[in-house]
């Protein structure tokens, strides 16, 4: 198997995440990284062990001897360097969101469609192991039919209003912030497993600090900010928080709650399917357990066992039961199945595609318009 060599586009934490997952894979090879300075690029590059620090992304995209970029940029750069990739014909992972709307985001589809690459979205939650067994488990036909789904995504690390990072600005981040951060992962996910669109949403928004004070040094986020230290005011009006009522296909409805501001949650997502036979729940804080529910008989938890799991939900485990994998694994499996989509380009994979990431801008968008007009909207199709 010949090596593939990748480049990665930023520094920050998603990027870090990005090289540290796929030294993990077999027959990848990081090549080069690319930063907001090429000053900043050959510390990252020194610290690292990367080969070559590019004087932009640009650059590297052009490089003909990177076959795959991983753009970890901030939201506000996914759409113009996605674009330049796709145009290059070089495969392309990119953290979400695709673009800063769904104009955007459908062109990169229909450059996707052409370049004839192996494309995906960053989606990562997909590739727990023991949510691949709900999923699995679902298939089977044994839970019974599908009622309802509940469940939130909350997190702390902007619970004080000294708390700061880019992702406040909507000139980095987009117009959403909590929906689209972190509700868009709840949102894949639940889909991806119940192998459903959600088609309609009613949402409840808020802004719990209007007012923020921000370091004048700039921090990383998740860095938190309530240090003591010279500050200056702004204005914030992306949202804390947001209670969403979903009705997807085949009559299932829900609900889901997303929060920034939640203290001792550090990232909480979490959700409950409820069928006709038994109920499943899972936790991100818990990854390794799986609630089932029952009413006749007494409830189970389950554990990650290899041994115990169905056959695809096996494979994404890599330890002995008792051997505890969590959020870097699952980047790691999605990496697995991404990189041998390249090497097998029929091979059937679970990974989020571009066009699952552009249905996500429809829905965040629809989630804002819900809000904003306080009625239900349906999820735009192409």
């Amino acid at each position: 198997m010949d090596t593939i060599k990748a480049g990665i586009a930023g520094t920050g934490f998603s990027a870090m995440a990005h090289l540290e997952a796929l030294r993990r894979i077999p027959g990848v090879e990081v090549c080069g990284i690319a930063a907001s300075s090429r000053e900043k690029g050959e510390e990252v590059a020194g610290n690292m062990n990367i080969p070559r620090a590019y004087a932009s992304w640009r650059d590297m995209v052009q490089d003909p001897e990177i076959q795959v970029i991983h753009n970890c940029t901030p939201n506000a750069l996914h759409y113009g360097i996605n674009r330049a990739v796709l145009l290059e014909g070089k495969h392309l992972m990119s953290e979400k969101p695709l673009g800063v709307n769904s104009r955007e985001s459908a062109e990169l589809v229909r450059l996707a469609d052409q370049s004839g690459a192996v494309t995906g979205v960053c989606f990562n939650y997909r590739h727990y192991p023991m949510v691949s067994q709900m999923k699995e488990l679902l298939q089977t036909g044994q839970p019974g039919k599908v009622h309802h789904v509940t469940g939130t995504y909350l997190q702390d690390w902007l619970l004080f209003d000294t708390d700061y990072s880019w992702r406040l600005d909507p000139e980095q981040n987009g117009p959403s912030r909590a929906i689209a951060d972190i509700g868009s992962h709840w949102c894949d996910t639940v889909q991806h497993v119940l192998n459903k669109r959600i088609i309609e949403v009613m949402a409840d928004l808020k802004t719990v600090y209007p007012t923020r004070f921000r370091p004048k040094e700039s921090v990383e986020t998740f860095a938190g900010g309530s240090e003591s230290g010279e500050r200056e005011a702004f204005a914030v009006d992306t949202e804390d928080y947001g209670s969403v009522l979903l009705r997807m296909e085949d009559g299932v409805k829900g609900v889901f709650t997303v929060s920034q501001v939640v203290a001792g949650r550090k990232n909480r997502l979490s959700f409950e399917i409820a069928a006709q036979y038994s109920s499943l729940a899972w936790d991100q804080e818990n990854p390794n357990a799986l609630w089932v529910g029952k009413r006749e008989t007494a409830s189970e938890d389950w554990s990650r066992d290899p041994g115990l799991l169905l056959p695809r939900s096996a494979a994404m485990t890599h330890y002995p039961g008792g051997h505890d994998e969590g959020w870097p694994d699952g980047l790691k499996n999605l990496f697995l199945d991404f990189y041998a989509r390249i090497e097998e380009p029929r091979r059937k994979s679970q990974f989020a595609t571009l066009k699952d990431g552009h249905r996500i801008m429809r829905l965040i968008e629809a989630i804002m318009e819900s809000h904003k007009e306080q009625r239900w909207v349906r999820v735009e199709e192409e």
